[in-house]
């Protein structure tokens, strides 16, 4: 068995496919039961001509496999869709990207997929498996009658709500079934409310732009950015690569409407910002800000207000920080000493020059005020023993036990402190 590399996707953009470098191995971030210290992933392989996707559930301790791992993901749904044979539509490995990060909730492993370059025929798929056995609990297609729908929200998981409803959004694909684009059964450049049914999911709420078939014929997808739940409120943050930021009602997202969105608020941030991008959140003491640093537009703090439940966009603070270009943003990533006044950090890590989407590019690692981006504390260019390297695209920093660990492509983690 060998990994499958880029020059295996020989029918992704036509032929020159280069949103990998090398092998493709594991590309989803990975997730831990801190419980069971296991850690969940996905990785790709290929026996012969094959190409197999497996399931890993690892000690975090020692390595080893447990819970009867790995498996093999494969999966099947009923549908007439894309690459179906008599009605029937089947998991493919090679085609399917494994790009957003896993989902832990209520003892079950959420795995979604995407495509390589849109490669066809494949589907949004979101697979759910028990987190003891590894057997498969649940298989979703977004678009059973249709094409495409793919999740990946430049590698930010699933948001998962107490209630045990998950939120996904998905990028290009069919919306609706049978000429009516309120049909529940496609569901392409749409934002989910998705909730267990049997051994699928079905879609409790959702919203749709109103121009989907622009976003379509254009691949600007919706599911572009990273999404998430504000904390203790009922709003869905989602943005994609319109350059709009969607603040939606969890519950009742606004469906789809053919000449407007009816959503709780839409903030455009502007056509260079195509939004390749991971946001963050931060409630300090007083204020709670999301943070948004898309490529090709400034690093950007907007307040949410509680009293309207809106995103202050009128008022929002910009950092003069130079940014990302090309088409990979910025992934970020939040530290502080709970809602502590002047504890709050800012971490941004990106491309430094260069387009990351298809090369592999210097990366630099800023830190700014959390509660005034415009102040930027630190960075790691600075001075030449701070250098981290090449740039892991989608992979955020994460800060723990006063250290900052950054994920590079220079076959290395480097880690950050006080001195």
């Amino acid at each position: 068995m060998r990994p499958p590399q880029h020059g295996d996707m020989t029918g992704a953009c036509n032929g020159s496919y280069q949103d990998f470098s090398g092998n493709i191995g594991i590309v989803g971030t990975p997730v831990i039961d801190a419980g069971t210290r296991t850690m969940y992933f996905v990785a790709r392989s290929t026996t012969g001509s094959t190409f197999v996707q497996f399931l890993h559930a690892v000690n975090i301790v020692d390595g080893s496999e447990i819970s009867g791992g790995p498996t093999e993901i494969t999966a099947t749904s009923s549908g007439n869709g894309d690459g179906s044979v008599n009605g029937v539509i089947a998991f493919d490995a090679q085609r399917q990207n494994q790009r957003q990060g896993l989902t832990l909730l209520n003892g079950t492993v959420y795995v979604t997929f995407s495509s390589h370059c849109d490669w066809g025929p494949y589907h949004g798929w979101i697979l759910g498996y028990d987190a003891a056995t590894l057997g498969q609990r649940v298989v979703y297609n977004a678009t059973p009658n249709g094409y495409a729908a793919g999740m990946w929200e430049s590698g930010t998981g699933m948001a998962a709500d107490a209630a045990g409803n998950l939120y996904v959004v998905t990028g290009n694909g069919t919306v609706g079934d049978n000429g009516d684009p309120t049909s529940l059964t496609n569901r392409g450049e749409s934002a989910l409310k998705l909730t267990q049914s049997g051994s699928t999911l079905r879609v409790a709420s959702y919203f749709t732009p109103y121009n989907y078939q622009f976003l379509n014929d254009n691949d600007i997808d919706y599911g572009g950015m990273g999404a998430f739940l504000i904390p203790n409120s009922g709003f869905y943050l989602t943005g994609g690569k319109d350059g709009n930021l969607y603040l939606l009602n969890k519950d009742a997202m606004g469906g789809y409407l053919p000449s407007s969105n009816q959503v709780q608020q839409m903030v455009a941030l502007g056509g260079n910002a195509n939004m390749h991008c991971q946001p963050a959140y931060y409630k300090g003491s007083s204020q709670e800000f999301i943070y948004v640093w898309s490529e090709n537009d400034p690093l950007r703090a907007i307040q949410f207000d509680r009293a309207s439940n809106l995103l202050s966009a009128q008022s929002q603070v910009v950092s003069s920080a130079a940014g990302p270009t090309g088409q990979s943003g910025a992934v970020l990533s939040v530290s502080s000493n709970g809602s502590q006044e002047g504890t709050g950090i800012l971490w941004a890590s990106y491309a430094s020059s260069g387009d990351a989407e298809h090369s592999v590019s210097p990366g630099i690692l800023r830190a700014f005020d959390a509660n005034d981006i415009s102040k930027e504390l630190w960075n790691n260019q600075q001075k030449p023993r701070d250098a981290g390297g090449y740039y892991a695209k989608f992979a955020a920093p994460t800060i723990a036990n006063g250290h900052v660990y950054l994920p590079t492509f220079s076959n290395r983690v480097v880690v950050y402190g006080l001195q």
